[in-house]
């Protein structure tokens, strides 16, 4: 259990520093500065199928769907980052039509109502979803932040993942909660 703790928290740690090295120093973090670097680092602990890409320098896209809780928190996240050779660009997308070739999606809360549509819309794509919308991850998005006790925990549809032809580090899994989707509407 130790182990499984020290996990995530490396990877939190590692989050929050790049968070002061990005000119936050000497005020704490905001909880979206925080989920922010997560979603960056998620990029680092998912495997995309080699098709996900269709030229080595393409740029590796993280999307936001819907309001944008982050402001600028993610652009200075990913600013001057690579995957491999893919340049990190954030696009931001007010409903699923908009979304194209995209490596990471968050889809904000904002687009409750509609995840059931945003989820087949995406259906059999190499494309991690990711969201803090209450039950998400039984719902079928992969990863969902959840908040208890003032910390944020991750629960992870490896089932999903697999579906959209994702592999997700066991790194990133110890620490999460597992947990399955239930059949869509």
């Amino acid at each position: 259990m130790a182990i499984l703790r020290g996990t995530l928290r490396t990877l939190l740690c590692g989050a929050l520093c790049m968070v002061f090295l990005r000119g936050a120093c000497g005020e704490a973090p905001t909880e979206y500065q925080v989920k922010a670097v997560f979603v960056y680092n998620f990029s680092h602990f998912v495997e995309w199928p080699p098709q996900a890409f269709t030229a080595p320098t393409e740029p590796f896209i993280i999307g936001i769907l819907g309001r944008d809780p982050f402001g600028a928190r993610l652009d200075e996240a990913v600013r001057g980052e690579q995957i491999d050779q893919h340049p990190l660009l954030i696009r931001r997308f007010r409903n699923v039509g908009e979304v194209g070739a995209c490596q990471i999606l968050y889809i904000d809360s904002s687009e409750s109502a509609e995840l059931p549509q945003i989820l087949a819309a995406l259906d059999h794509r190499s494309t991690l979803t990711v969201s803090e919308l209450a039950g998400a991850s039984e719902r079928g998005v992969m990863i969902q932040f959840a908040t208890e006790n003032n910390r944020i925990r991750l629960r992870i549809n490896v089932e999903s993942a697999r579906a959209a032809g994702l592999t997700i580090s066991s790194k990133l899994l110890r620490p999460a909660e597992i947990v399955g989707a239930h059949p869509r509407d």
